[in-house]
């Protein structure tokens, strides 16, 4: 079944894709015959964007950057477009009317810094539907302000249990322990149904906006790629697509990223990277995950056009029994924007 869905999706075998992604990264393209030398490599149209979970001064000592400073510190960094975290004291839209979205989106354009997207913190997962009817309410709002942003694509969870803030340090353990709580009574199958006809509204309200819905494979609903996949089939919509994530999978050999991505296909509008950046070595040269290089070739030669956005979203550093600065989210945020543009040059030769 898989395999089917894997050539139905890009023409082409596991073999034949493998000696692709090697040939991407080698300068190298594949003619029908096999491998062959070529100066005329395909150009990569990734870009990199800055989420603005980095900045949402969640994860750090002191205040969140504004949207409008995050725009101006991603032009600073070198980052092709801005992603909004859609919840406060960023983009929650109950403070984004659409005027004030179409100021935002003035601003942007003039620093040549597209909001190329926002992404949804929602749970559509709940036993109470009260509670699954004020999280598509929410979903639906961000559908207009992602619109009214110029934003192409609005990533969503099935579900998400949050997290818990405190003036030193926020944690998700608080969090995943009410949601584990709050579900054990119920089966699986039952919660996916709940998360199934939620997407389902929001995908009508999405194509009456113009926004393409990007699930990510997230937990804790979600366990791998297949379920995103499965998902989106159930559902049946042109306005529901996927945010492969490959931090996210639960392998990530080379095979098995490949294996994801020729699954996903064409569906893939959005990406984000992140906790597995690292500094920079003696040679100034920042390090990271080494299967980055095996997704990016998957991306490349799926046809994937997005943005791969880079996310700091979890607990950081304590200095001197404080936790780091905003200072710190933004030079991770450059080591991030280097990295992943070193990593698109050298994979695919652009």
């Amino acid at each position: 079944m898989e395999d089917k869905l894997m050539k139905e999706t890009n023409g082409m075998n596991r073999r034949q894709f493998m000696q692709t992604s090697l040939a991407a990264s080698a300068g190298l393209v594949v003619g029908a015959k096999g491998l062959s030398q070529s100066t005329q490599v395909r150009k990569s149209e990734m870009k990199v964007g800055l989420y603005g979970i980095t900045l949402l001064g969640i994860w750090f000592r002191g205040k969140a950057a504004t949207l409008e400073e995050q725009i101006k510190i991603a032009k600073k960094l070198g980052y092709d477009g801005v992603e909004i975290e859609g919840k406060r004291p960023h983009g929650n839209p109950l403070d984004w009317p659409t005027k004030r979205c179409k100021e935002l989106r003035v601003i942007a354009d003039n620093e040549g810094i597209p909001i190329y997207g926002v992404a949804a913190n929602n749970d559509l997962s709940s036993p109470m539907p009260e509670f699954r009817e004020a999280q598509i309410a929410y979903v639906k709002d961000l559908i207009r302000m992602t619109a009214d942003m110029g934003g192409k694509t609005l990533r969503i969870f099935l579900a998400w249990p949050g997290i818990t803030k405190h003036p030193q340090l926020a944690k998700y353990e608080v969090a995943k322990d009410i949601w584990k709580y709050t579900h054990a009574k119920f089966s699986e199958e039952e919660t996916w149904g709940w998360c199934r006809d939620g997407v389902a509204e929001c995908t009508k309200y999405a194509e009456d906006a113009g926004v393409i819905l990007a699930l990510q494979n997230h937990v804790p609903v979600i366990r791998d790629y297949r379920d995103v996949l499965k998902m989106v089939s159930e559902v049946n919509s042109p306005n529901l697509k996927v945010s492969l994530d490959v931090w996210a999978l639960d392998e990530k050999t080379p095979e098995y990223i490949q294996t994801a991505a020729m699954a996903v296909g064409n569906l893939q509008v959005v990406s984000h990277f992140g906790d597995d950046i690292y500094d920079r070595n003696a040679e100034g040269k920042v390090n990271g995950a080494e299967y980055y290089k095996y997704f990016i070739g998957a991306m490349h030669e799926i046809g994937f056009k997005g943005y791969l956005g880079y996310e700091l979203c979890h607990p950081l550093p304590i200095e001197n029994g404080q936790t780091v600065g905003i200072e710190y989210a933004q030079r991770k945020a450059q080591e991030a924007c280097e990295f992943m543009k070193r990593m698109i040059k050298e994979t695919v030769r652009v």
